[in-house]
C-alpha cells in the first residue's frame, strides 16, 4: 500500500516523536488520571454561576418576564440578544467537522471533537431564551404542529420565529448524532483500557461493541461522510433562518436581503473566536501542545481574519444601502446607531469586530497564542455587542418620538445570561474530565503523513513556536566550530535527550562485545554504524526495543532505512539469534 506523502515544506501537525501509542496515553491520560486541583475550582465556580442562573430562571417562570427590564418599545433585548449569540458560537464545531471533513482538511483533526462538543453546548443554551421567552414553558409544545383533537392549531408556519424551532431542533439533532458517531471508537479505546469495572462497563456501553473490524471502519466512513453532507448545508441554513426573524419584518435597520450571509459569517467568526478560547486553555491544562500548535491555531486565525472582513464589509454595505435607499427612516436608524444614546455599544462593535480582526494579518500576531487568545476574547465580546445594537439600538427609537425609551437590565437580566456561560462551562468541563478531548483515532490517520517524526529527514520545518522548541527534531542543525587553520568544521549532530535515555533502557556495551548487526536482514553498513554511534552495539539491545514506545525515536534517527517495519523485523529476528546461542 503506498502511503500518502506529504511536501517537505509543511510544518508538522503533529509535534515531536509520538507513536500510536503515545498518542493514545496523551489522549487517555486526563481520563484515566485524577482531575487536578484546578479543574475541581473551575468546576465549582462555573456551577455555582450556573445554579444562580437556574434560581433566575425558576424566579422569571415564578413571576413573569416583567422581571426583565422590557417595556412598551422595547420587547426584545436581552433574551433574542443572547440566543442569537449562543446560536452563532455553535457554529464553529460543525464548519470544523462537517465541511472542512468534506474538503479532506487535516489539521481539523486536532480540534475537531472539543468543538462539536461546543456546538452542542451552545445549542443548550440557545434554546433555553426562546423557550423562557414564552413566559409559559409548560405549554412549549403549542409551537410544534398537533392534531385538531388539541383545539384549533396553534402554530403559525408563516412566522419565521416557528422556522427557529425547526432549524434549531434540525441542526442539534445532525450536530449530536455526527459527535457522537466520532466518539465511538474513541470510547471503544478507553472501555479496552479501563482497569476499574464501572468504568469499564460504562464505556462499553457507549461503545456499542465497537471492536475495530474493517467492516466497521468502512462503515464508520461512510456515515461520518453522509452525515457531513448533511450538516453542511445546515451551516449555512440555521444562522440564515435566525437572520429572518429580523429580515423578514418592515421595521427599518432589519428589513435587509444582506442579513442571510451577513449573520452567517457572523456566526463563523464569533464560533471560531470561542474554539479558540477553549481550545489555548485546554491544550495547556492537559498537556497538548503537540497536537494542538502554533499550526492549528493560524489556520484558525486566518479564518477569524476572513469572516471578520466580510462582516466589515456587511456593516459598510449596511450603511451604504441606508443612505442609497432614500428613506429617511432607514437612514435615522444608522444614524441612531453611531450618535445616538447606544453610541458607546456601536463603536464597541465596530472596534471589536472590524479593527481588531485586521491584525491578523501580521504573521507574528496571528502566530503568537497570547494574542491570540487576547483577540478571541475582544472577538466574543464584540459579536454581542453587534447582536444587541442590531436588536436593542432598532427598537429604542420608532416612529413617534413620544414613545421613545432606553432598556436597562435588570438583575433577572444579567443573571440569566452569566447563569448560561456558567451551565456551558459545567458541561465543558465534564466534558473535558470524562470524554477523550481530542478524535485519538483520527488524529492516528495523519500521524505518518504530517507527523514530524515521519516527515522527511530533509525537509526544513523550523521551530515556529515555544512548544516546538521543547520538541525539538532528533536531526538538528550540526553545529560548527573554526580549526586551527581558521576553517569551519562541522561537529557531529547533537543528539535528542530522549534517544539518549532510550537508548540507556536497552542495556550498555561498547564496540569491544559489538556484534554482527549486519546479519539482519535490510541492515547495511551505514545503519549499522548510526546505531553504533548511539550505543547500540548487540543483538540483545535490538531485541529490547518497545514496539510501543522506541520506534518512533529509531524511526526519526535512523531515516529511510529505519521504518518501523524494518526495526520490528530486525527486532523479531534479534529476538531468534538470541534464543540459538542460548540453544
Amino acid at each position: 500500500m503506498v502511503m500518502h506523502k506529504e511536501a517537505t515544506i509543511r510544518e508538522p501537525l503533529v509535534l515531536g516523536h509520538k507513536t500510536f501509542h503515545q498518542v493514545t496515553e496523551d489522549v487517555c491520560k486526563p481520563i484515566e488520571g485524577k482531575a487536578p486541583k484546578t479543574w475541581y475550582v473551575l468546576f465549582a465556580i462555573a456551577a455555582i454561576i450556573g445554579v444562580y442562573g437556574v434560581g433566575c430562571i425558576l424566579y422569571l417562570l415564578g413571576t413573569g418576564i416583567g422581571t426583565w427590564g422590557l417595556n412598551k418599545t422595547i420587547n426584545w433585548a436581552w433574551d433574542i440578544t443572547n440566543f442569537v449569540w449562543w446560536v452563532g458560537i455553535g457554529h464553529a464545531g460543525t464548519l470544523i467537522s462537517a465541511v472542512l471533513l468534506l474538503f479532506r482538511q487535516k489539521w481539523r483533526m486536532a480540534i475537531n471533537r472539543s468543538a462539536e462538543a461546543m456546538t452542542i453546548f451552545a445549542v443548550f443554551m440557545a434554546g433555553l431564551f426562546p423557550l423562557i421567552h414564552m413566559g409559559r414553558i409548560w405549554v412549549a409544545y403549542w409551537v410544534m404542529p398537533l392534531p385538531n383533537q388539541f383545539g384549533s392549531l396553534w402554530p403559525n408556519f408563516n412566522s419565521p420565529l416557528l422556522w427557529d424551532v425547526f432549524a434549531i431542533s434540525t441542526y442539534l439533532s445532525v450536530s449530536l448524532v455526527f459527535w457522537y458517531i466520532g466518539l465511538i471508537p474513541d470510547f471503544a479505546t478507553i472501555r479496552d483500557r479501563a482497569k476499574k469495572p464501572v468504568a469499564k462497563k460504562i464505556y462499553g456501553m457507549l461503545s456499542f461493541g465497537w471492536s475495530g473490524r474493517a467492516k466497521q471502519w468502512s462503515r464508520f466512513e461512510m456515515v461520518s461522510l453522509i452525515l457531513a453532507g448533511l450538516a453542511t448545508p445546515l451551516v449555512f441554513s440555521v444562522h440564515s433562518i435566525v437572520s429572518f426573524d429580523f429580515a423578514t419584518s418592515v421595521i427599518p435597520g432589519w428589513h435587509t436581503t444582506i442579513f442571510p450571509p451577513y449573520f452567517v459569517a457572523g456566526a463563523v467568526f464569533s464560533g471560531f473566536a470561542m474554539v479558540q478560547t477553549l481550545m489555548l486553555v485546554m491544550r495547556k491544562a492537559y498537556n497538548l501542545e503537540a497536537y494542538i500548535h502554533t499550526k492549528h491555531i493560524e489556520y484558525m486565525n486566518i479564518v477569524i481574519m476572513s469572516t471578520g472582513s466580510i462582516v466589515g464589509i456587511a456593516y459598510i454595505t449596511e450603511l451604504f444601502v441606508s443612505w442609497y435607499s432614500g428613506v429617511e427612516y432607514e437612514a435615522y436608524a444608522f444614524i441612531n446607531r453611531a450618535t445616538g444614546p447606544y453610541w458607546w455599544a456601536y463603536w464597541a462593535m465596530m472596534t471589536c469586530n472590524v479593527v481588531s480582526p485586521q491584525l491578523m494579518w501580521f504573521k507574528k500576531l496571528r502566530t503568537s497564542l497570547t494574542f491570540t487568545f487576547l483577540i478571541a476574547i475582544v472577538v466574543n465580546i464584540g459579536m454581542w455587542f453587534e447582536r444587541f445594537v442590531i436588536i436593542g439600538t432598532t427598537l429604542h427609537r420608532d416612529y413617534l418620538p413620544s414613545s421613545w425609551s432606553m432598556f436597562y437590565p435588570t438583575h433577572v437580566d444579567i443573571g440569566i445570561f452569566v447563569g448560561t456561560i456558567g451551565l456551558f462551562f459545567v458541561f465543558f468541563l465534564l466534558f473535558t474530565r470524562y470524554f477523550p478531548v481530542l478524535a485519538l483515532n483520527e488524529v492516528k490517520t495523519i500521524l505518518k503523513s504530517s507527523g514530524q517524526s515521519f516527515k522527511d529527514g530533509d525537509a526544513k520545518t523550523p521551530a515556529f513556536s515555544i512548544e516546538e522548541q521543547h520538541l525539538a527534531d532528533v536531526k538538528m542543525k550540526p553545529a560548527s566550530k573554526t580549526n586551527t587553520a581558521g576553517n569551519s568544521v562541522e561537529e557531529t549532530p547533537a543528539l535528542d535527550p530522549s534517544l539518549i535515555a532510550m537508548v540507556g533502557t536497552l542495556g550498555v556495551t561498547n564496540a569491544e562485545h559489538k556484534d554482527n548487526l549486519k546479519e539482519l536482514t535490510g541492515l547495511g553498513d551505514a545503519t549499522e554504524k548510526k546505531l553504533n554511534e548511539i550505543g547500540i552495539y548487540t543483538f540483545a539491545q535490538l531485541a529490547k526495543i518497545d514496539p510501543t514506545a522506541d520506534l518512533g525515536l529509531l524511526t526519526a534517527y535512523l531515516g529511510a532505512a529505519g521504518n518501523q517495519a524494518n526495526l520490528l523485523v530486525w527486532k523479531t529476528e534479534a529476538e531468534e539469534k538470541l534464543k540459538n546461542d542460548n540453544k
